[in-house]
């Protein structure tokens, strides 16, 4: 019987993807990673609100020295970028290094050695743009490793890898995902600043969709 691991952040995309894809793949662990992120009490928080929605195991693995190197504003007293408007540099701000390459060889060594056929990731085309590692190229390149570096060649699975977050509010509406759980922040504040990148992303798709009492409820600040 097939059954999957689902790498969730308690962001937007990591629900949405648990959401849609928990009975068709049996997604039986969550894993959370906590690498000295602003977010990371907020991101824990809400992962586990999920995981209890969903009746699946939650795992939180801490990586204290990725945050030892890690200098940018996601992880240093930096302050976080504001907004849409210099994506470019925005993702320079919070990058961290290696991170998706890293949780999915993370991840992989738990399907490897428990026999999980499945790692799904909130990859989307609209993080792509600016994330070199939220492309398709990048989540075919992690599946043509694991044929090499696993025994059981477990995959990748993005099932948002097309949508950008208008598309992605849409399926969750859609298919009743509890988008009330979500916390897509950056900032270490108490519930979204509505600021960072990802607040905006959110609630500028969450508006597109007219999902406004959810809005109301996620971005009370």
């Amino acid at each position: 019987m097939t059954k999957s691991i689902v790498l969730l952040s308690g962001g937007l995309d990591s629900l949405v993807s648990l959401g849609l894809k928990k009975e068709e793949l049996n997604i039986e662990l969550a894993l959370t990673f906590d690498y000295g992120q602003k977010s990371v009490l907020k991101e824990i928080s809400s992962s586990k609100n999920i995981c209890k929605y969903y009746n699946i195991r939650h795992e939180i693995i801490k990586l204290d020295w990725l945050k030892n190197i890690t200098q940018t504003s996601l992880v240093t007293e930096e302050k976080l970028p504001k907004g849409l408007n210099d994506p470019e540099n925005s993702a320079k701000s919070v990058w961290v290094p290696n991170r998706n390459g890293l949780f999915l060889n993370i991840a992989g060594c738990y399907a490897d050695s428990f026999g999980y056929d499945y790692i799904l990731i909130g990859a989307n085309v609209e993080e792509a743009q600016t994330f070199s590692d939220n492309s398709k190229n990048f989540i075919e390149c992690i599946n043509n490793e694991f044929e090499f570096s696993t025994l059981n060649h477990c995959s990748v699975c993005a099932p948002l890898i097309n949508c950008n977050k208008n598309d992605i509010v849409k399926l969750a509406i859609e298919n009743q995902i509890p988008l009330e759980l979500t916390m897509s922040c950056y900032d270490k504040s108490e519930g979204h600043c509505g600021v960072c990148e990802s607040c905006v992303r959110l609630k500028n798709a969450l508006v597109y969709n007219k999902a406004y009492d959810i809005a109301e409820k996620l971005f009370k600040n």
